[in-house]
């Protein structure tokens, strides 16, 4: 076997789970391979371009610059030689349709003065759920996050304490015992979609999403999100690492019960001693594995899985000044909320009226742009393409889109529709064809207590040897954190598996974000 040569890793996708397995499997001297179907690196953070215009395809809040340090730190290079990260603040402006917003700051100066003037009765509530939320985070993301689930015992281990945090609650049940106000209840609630959660069925464990943005603030990388998925990609090569891209695979290779490579398109096949895969997990197991009985097993038991949302994105640049009320993180809350998400996410709906998340990332860097103009991107999260009698997204997304455009240029976006120089659409069907999404979700599995740690998608496979995950679909889920999190534990076990070492310890503290959040 080549193992006897030392093994070889190949990489399926460059998302940002991908490269920071990559990254680590190259630091450690795993000659590493990416494959990446698109003529980009960073699967869902793509980037377009039109017309001067740049836009950032997907995620753009950057949160926990400390896991992004880790990597830079693990390959020995300074971050600040591959990217620059920008902070952001407020980290969000919240919108309702009667007039209010709620600026949400990382200060705690900021973030009291806020919930004082919108609701004064719910200061005190706001302190209780800090100091709840932050023992969240302390054990969920500090001490779980980085740390395979494999075994049923991994579970037992920690039901005490999730039980004891009540993580059998949902977000927003949690949330609602200590605010009365429903509109706070609304702000300190909707992160969770921010990694595909419905608030109504999500685990309360994701309310550490709260206190690690309070921590570490958030930030957008100058240039874009895909200048750090270019940072990253660099780091990969100049650490010796291989990247292809226009390189889809189509099939993991398997025999005796384990990996032994992979092949693309044209029967181009390459042994491999293992194979992590950044795809989705479901089509990881229904298409790359099709010819693997276990595969075959594994992808039925997938296909019976809740799923998270999907995402309707519409790209557009304008000509002309700024719009004065938008900061770069706008959310809009339509006058439905609970009945939205349950149209969303039960009754499989595209209803009339919606949610907006709407990015104004020239607002922080105006090179995204061409000189007197701005660049956005807004997004409504849809129903994935599983339920039944689903909306037709090959001949209404542009009316669809139409309908948010008229929406922002009503409300929020005076003269909006006369501005707009270029425009496109990125719809469920989109994430399906183009990013391999199972049924066009965008955050794979949805974050359910029944569906994280141990029962999610393993860090390593059970039963093929050399099969292993990174990304939102395996412990511990979506949003760049966690996915980056994945990397480091599904490395962990990699590195366990192969007898190999992993970084010396001291490469992993003393970085500049940590010695700023101590």
């Amino acid at each position: 076997m080549r193992m006897a040569e030392g093994p070889r890793a190949a990489v399926i996708g460059s998302g940002f789970g991908g490269l920071a397995t990559a990254i680590r499997l190259q630091a450690a001297g795993v000659p590493t391979t990416i494959y990446e179907a698109l003529d980009k690196p960073g699967g869902r953070a793509y980037v377009f371009e039109d017309q001067g215009y740049t836009f950032d395809a997907g995620p753009t809040v950057i949160t926990a610059p400390e896991c992004l340090e880790k990597l830079f730190r693990v390959a020995r290079r300074p971050m600040q030689d591959y990217v620059e990260l920008l902070p952001i603040s407020p980290m969000y402006r919240l919108f309702w349709e009667d007039g209010e917003r709620f600026d949400y700051y990382a200060d705690d100066a900021g973030m009291m003065a806020e919930i004082e003037r919108l609701s004064p009765g719910d200061v005190a509530g706001y302190r209780q759920f800090f100091r709840y939320a932050t023992e969240v985070y302390k054990a969920g993301y500090e001490e779980l996050c980085h740390v395979p689930f494999l075994s049923f015992a991994d579970m037992v281990r920690v039901a005490p304490e999730l039980m004891r945090l009540q993580a059998w609650r949902p977000v927003y049940s949690k949330v609602a015992s200590y605010f009365k106000s429903e509109k706070l209840r609304q702000a300190f609630s909707f992160n969770s979609l921010l990694i595909g959660g419905n608030p109504f069925s999500a685990s309360s464990i994701y309310t550490l999403i709260h206190p690690l943005e309070r921590k570490w603030g958030v930030f957008f990388p100058k240039g874009g999100t895909h200048a750090l998925v270019r940072g990253l990609a660099r780091l990969f090569t100049d650490l010796g690492g291989k990247l292809v891209l226009n390189a889809e695979i189509e099939r993991i290779t398997t025999a005796s019960g384990r990996v032994t490579g992979v092949e693309g398109k044209g029967g181009h096949a390459e042994a491999f001693d293992l194979v992590v895969s950044n795809a989705d997990v479901t089509t990881t197991y229904k298409k790359l594995l099709q010819d693997d009985a276990d595969g075959r097993r594994a992808a039925r038991s997938l296909q019976k899985k809740q799923l998270s949302m999907s995402l309707f994105v519409v790209y557009f640049g304008v000509s002309g000044p700024a719009y004065p009320n938008l900061v770069h993180h706008n959310v809009m809350f339509g006058h439905r909320y609970r009945e939205l998400l349950d149209d969303i996410f039960k009754r499989g709906k595209v209803a009339d009226d919606f949610s907006l998340y709407l990015h104004a990332p020239t607002l922080t860097d105006p090179s995204l742009a061409p000189e007197g103009g701005h660049s956005f991107y807004v997004l409504s999260p849809v129903p994935h393409l599983g339920h039944k009698d689903g909306y037709d997204w090959q001949s209404g997304a542009e009316r669809y889109a139409d309908k948010i455009m008229k929406y922002l240029d009503e409300r929020y976006m005076p003269g909006l529709r006369q501005r707009v120089v270029t425009r496109r659409t990125f719809s469920p069907l989109e994430f399906q064809s183009r990013l391999g999404a199972h049924l066009g979700n965008a955050f794979s599995l949805a974050p359910t207590l029944t569906q994280s740690a141990y029962f999610r998608v393993h860090n390593r496979d059970d039963r093929i040897g050399g099969l292993y995950f990174a990304g939102a679909g395996t412990h511990p889920g979506a949003g760049i954190p966690g996915v980056i999190g994945s990397a480091e534990a599904t490395f962990g076990v990699i590195a366990r598996d192969l007898g190999i070492a992993s970084v010396p310890a001291e490469a992993f503290v003393g970085s500049a974000f940590e010695a700023a959040h101590v």
